[in-house]
């Protein structure tokens, strides 16, 4: 994943976050290697960001 993924301007869902986590670990096989342990903390920090936008459009 490419930090360009991370734009706001182009910030997915928590949802759709939520899945790429899931299948990461799955095509990994519940054992990331160094690469993939990359790309799951870029993915957690954009699953954190979509969580906090979904939070301010409820509020």
């Amino acid at each position: 994943m490419s930090p360009s993924s991370l734009d706001p301007g182009s910030v997915r869902s928590a949802a759709e976050v939520n899945e790429a986590i899931r299948a990461l670990w799955m095509r990994a096989g519940g054992s990331l290697s160094a690469q993939e342990r990359e790309e799951y903390e870029l993915l957690v920090v954009e699953w954190a960001a979509a969580i906090r936008a979904e939070v301010v459009q409820a509020a």
